[in-house]
């Protein structure tokens, strides 16, 4: 066969449809001839085979010259010799002017088997061990650069491997001095590219299909690659290249060897990268699991919890270690594990449960929370296990109390403006009869001097309960939300005013220091209900005798009023949340947390905000910055 015939097109019309199917089908490597058996079409498996063995389909071809074509519908069987003491047996079958040329399974004679290639195999063999043994690519790459180095001594090297979704570059070994730009591209044979059949999708930036693959060392004269391919999707590459002192090696064996130790590396490299990504989304999923904010449990078909996470265990305080692997009732409160029997024998039959509200034991006592079940189930859809998700109730719970309390406190001051409004009627009459007979008492002179002073009492007293009523009923009002000009100094007189009977009853005298401040714009009520929770607040924190100081200042265009005590002062730890809502450090019953938190808003209603500074028993100091507009 010329060289000129050789080279002919393989992609002429192969010849008569039924021979052509008959082809097609053929799972041998085998192609379709003209009578001179010049190529007309060849299969993948040739392709494929000619790959393996480091030849080419012109020499697989070339090596019938001379040899008889059968007669129609006759095969005959041709021994040939091809590069590299490669023996095969070929079959010739006729069909018409068509000639199929099949390599015969299982028919090749053995090659004379060296010292050299039993070490090259076992190495192989070792290499595939190795690989089959790896749990991630990094560890997978170092496997493969030791054996490359053992089955191609002398060689230089190099190992890229890829995603084999964004073609990206994920890992990289070399022996010898790359060139600046070995890493990326990566650079396929287009002759290996059609041979499998690949379709790389890549950006032409990261995989580039060329004649051939450029060199990627600095002092290599030639070399050879293989891709790394495993169900049709690339992961990389390895390429050998050869240095001067190697310019005589087996290039067309090193080709087969590589080819072979190409597919072992593929296979693992897809295996290490599925492991990387399970490790990964495993890893995530835990740490997802671990520091979600909600409440997570986790328990298995028999019932002991496979999963405690950091919100349950700052909950309760028991660490995960005292508590996987124990029955889903150790964590339930004692009284809670009888009557939670038949929802958890529910949930075990793999139905899941609305919110059910349950208590949990705790280190220091119990704690209440609700949690929501879904079932888990296995590939054959049996119960693998139950995830209970959930959220603390105990802060719930003690917002619900402390809105009740408030509810009642409000009830309370609604029926004290009521008891109020009653006693100011009799009382007017009280005070109203009490002048008039202290005025017939002064008449009467010396005779009516010890009435009068009697009557004077009464009088006092009674315009004290009067003051005290109607300061009650003005506070307790409701007003409407319109800002006026407002004198603090007289805005400050009227709280202390409504404070009377509490630094009274506390015995805590009122110190004031005002200095000149010119009016704002404010709600009253709205100031007048700030300070009256300050002064309150700052009788409550002081022993019988203690002393408030009023300071009223201004600084800019800032009015500032500041409310300091000599009382005990708040604790580090609590100072940092006295104004969120319902926290409180008095003792049960005696304060529903919302007092710093309602003044707080009202002042930031007004533009200002509010300061606190304590000292442990030296006192705390609340001061309040609002603007002045002009």
């Amino acid at each position: 066969m010329t060289s000129e015939s050789r080279s002919r097109s393989l992609v002429e019309e192969p010849g008569p449809e039924s021979f052509r199917a008959f082809f097609e089908t053929l799972p041998r490597p085998a192609a379709l001839c003209d009578e001179g058996l010049h190529p007309r079409a060849i299969n993948a498996a040739l392709r494929r085979f000619c790959l393996e063995q480091g030849v080419t389909v012109e020499e697989v071809l070339g090596a019938l010259e001379g040899a008889p074509v059968p007669e129609e519908g006759a095969s005959r069987e041709v021994e040939v010799a091809l590069p590299g003491g490669l023996a095969v047996t070929l079959e010739l079958a006729r069909s018409g002017s068509m000639v199929s040329v099949v390599v015969l399974p299982g028919r090749e004679p053995p090659e004379r088997v060296t010292g050299e290639q039993e070490r090259t195999e076992e190495l192989l063999r070792a290499l595939g061990r190795g690989v089959a043994e790896v749990a991630g690519e990094e560890e997978l790459v170092a496997t493969v650069a030791r054996g490359v180095r053992e089955v191609f001594p002398g060689r230089f090297f190099c190992i890229r491997v890829i995603d084999a979704r964004t073609g990206g570059l994920t890992s990289l070994y070399a022996e010898g001095r790359l060139k600046w730009s070995a890493p990326e591209p990566l650079v396929l044979e287009r002759s290996t590219v059609e041979t499998l059949r690949l379709e790389p999708t890549f950006p032409s930036e990261r995989v580039v299909v060329a004649s051939r693959v450029p060199l990627l060392f600095e002092d290599s004269l030639f070399g050879v690659s293989a891709p790394l391919v495993a169900n049709g999707q690339l992961y990389g590459s390895i390429n050998l290249e050869y240095p001067a002192s190697l310019s005589g090696a087996d290039v067309g064996q090193d080709s087969r060897v590589l080819a072979r130790l190409a597919s072992q590396v593929a296979v693992g490299v897809k295996n290490a990268k599925l492991i990387d990504e399970l490790t990964f989304v495993r890893k995530y999923l835990e740490d997802l699991l671990e520091k979600a904010n909600a409440l997570i449990l986790v328990v298995n078909r028999d019932k002991q919890i496979v999963v405690f996470n950091q919100a349950l265990s700052k909950l309760t305080g028991f660490s995960k270690e005292e508590v996987l692997g124990q029955d889903a009732r150790w964590v339930l409160a004692e009284e809670e594990r009888l009557r939670l029997v038949p929802q958890m024998a529910t949930v075990m039959r793999g139905e899941a449960l609305p919110l059910v509200e349950v208590r949990l034991r705790t280190r220091t006592g119990e704690a209440q929370a609700s949690f929501a079940t879904s079932t888990m189930l296995n590939a054959e859809g049996e119960l693998e296990g139950v995830i209970a998700i959930g959220q603390d109730m105990t802060v719930v719970k003690e917002l619900e109390q402390r809105v009740i309390q408030a509810e009642k406190l409000a009830s309370l001051g609604q029926l004290a403006a009521s008891v109020a409004h009653e006693i100011n009627n009799p009382m007017t009459a009280v005070v109203s009869y009490a002048d008039a007979l202290l005025q017939d008492a002064r008449l009467r002179g010396a005779e009516g001097a010890a009435d009068a002073e009697k009557l004077r009492k009464i009088q006092e007293s009674g315009q004290r309960i009067l003051r005290f009523t109607r300061d009650l009923l003005s506070y307790a009002r409701p007003t409407r939300e319109r800002p006026e000009p407002v004198r603090l100094d007289t805005l400050l007189d009227t709280a202390v005013g409504y404070c009377e009977h509490v630094l009274a009853q506390t015995q805590v005298r009122v110190e004031r220091e005002y200095g000149e401040v010119p009016a704002l714009s404010a709600v009253p009520s709205y100031l007048e209900q700030v300070f009256v929770n300050l002064l309150t607040n700052a009788c409550h924190a002081m022993e019988p005798g203690g002393r408030v100081w009023l300071r009223l200042r201004c600084e800019g265009r800032e009015a500032v009023v500041s409310v300091e005590d000599s009382g005990s002062g708040i604790a580090p730890e609590h100072l940092s949340r006295i104004f969120e809502p319902f926290f409180t450090t008095k003792a049960r019953g005696r304060g529903t947390g919302l007092g710093l938190s309602i003044v707080q808003r009202l002042v930031e209603h007004h533009g200002g905000w509010l300061e606190v500074h304590s000292e442990l028993d030296r006192g705390t100091t609340f001061t309040v910055r609002l603007p002045l507009r002009g």
